[in-house]
């Protein structure tokens, strides 16, 4: 199984799709975090994603896509599924570089995101009641219209190239002795391309997936690749739905170890991150965070990077979890 094409890794991480890129997506913050140090026996590092652009990391990826048919001409439009983040990614990119978007979400996608895709200019539609759903509608619409181009949230060379090699480039260049990156995980494309980077100079990744909706870790326990995958509701509604075969490979190559969570460790995780770490932390980013609040050991004595992989919270819940009320 190809896992990557070595000549796109190469334009978007350092050619002109990166160029486009850069101008559009922020260099964040790797800032230390004391106190989870403490309470791990690590020397923790955060990556501020919830500080990008767009509140997530998604927009490197989808920048990276919609910047290469740019390139491209022929006036190519895209459709996405989204859970939201990758939708506010793809609606910012395409307005960014005269791209028309359409993007496809599911009806747990929440509210404020949809809007938030709306107002950076793409066309937004509730599409199916999960993930899979709105994304299976997506491939059907792009493959019916030959002007249309489907651009993954999480299976695509760009998209992982665009969310993970940059990302793992700026942490080398700003922590070169990073020891150990730990990862929330859904589809695979943000720690495969961070893999791709880190990996081969020994850094091991972390991976944390909710335990009630966890297609990665069901596929490396079961050694198949889980692409189609009908997991439990979670909060962390980013984190849904299944992988694919190249995501997959990437998974078993470069972070064979994903700490499962529950709904009651993401919403501590949440409230932690707010309290002592200082942080907006959204729900498909808390896991990271609850993996090692729960079990540090793979990282005791190591200098870490916690990816914070996105803040955009719904206000209402993170009043409910400050205020200890239950959240349906």
């Amino acid at each position: 199984m190809r896992m990557f094409d070595p000549e796109v890794w190469r334009e978007v991480t350092g050619g002109e799709v990166a160029n486009r890129v850069r101008r559009l997506a922020r260099v964040t913050p790797l800032v230390p975090a004391p106190a989870l140090g403490r309470r791990t026996g690590a020397d923790v590092w955060l990556k501020l994603e919830n500080l990008q652009r767009t509140g997530s990391f998604k927009l490197r990826g989808a920048a990276a896509r919609v910047a290469a048919l740019a390139l491209e001409g022929g006036g190519k439009r895209v459709i996405a599924a989204s859970a939201g983040n990758h939708g506010l990614g793809v609606a910012l990119a395409a307005r960014a570089f005269g791209v028309e978007a359409t993007v496809l979400v599911s009806a747990q996608a929440p509210e404020f995101k949809r809007a938030g895709i709306a107002a950076a200019g793409a066309k937004v539609e509730v599409a199916g009641a999960t993930y899979d759903e709105a994304e299976a509608e997506a491939k059907r619409r792009a493959a019916a219209d030959p002007e249309a181009v489907f651009v993954s949230a999480f299976d695509d060379d760009y998209v992982i190239a665009g969310n993970g090699g940059l990302m793992a480039r700026e942490i080398l260049a700003q922590l070169p002795d990073v020891q150990s990156i730990v990862v929330p995980v859904g589809g695979g494309g943000l720690a495969g391309g961070i893999g791709v980077e880190v990996v081969p100079r020994g850094i091991t990744i972390l991976g944390a997936s909710p335990v009630s909706n966890c297609a990665m870790r069901r596929s490396l326990d079961e050694g198949r690749a889980y692409t189609t995958y009908d997991g439990g509701p979670t909060l962390a509604e980013g984190l849904e739905g299944a992988v694919s075969e190249r995501t997959y490979a990437m998974a078993r190559d470069y972070f064979p170890e994903i700490a499962l969570v529950t709904e009651l460790q993401i919403r501590e995780a949440i409230v932690y991150a707010y309290r002592t770490l200082g942080i907006l932390c959204e729900a498909s980013a808390a896991p990271a965070i609850a993996a090692l609040l729960d079990d540090a050991s793979p990282i005791r004595g190591r200098r870490t990077v916690v990816v914070v992989s996105g803040g955009n919270i719904e206000p209402d819940l993170l009043d409910q979890l400050l205020s200890g009320a239950s959240v349906s």
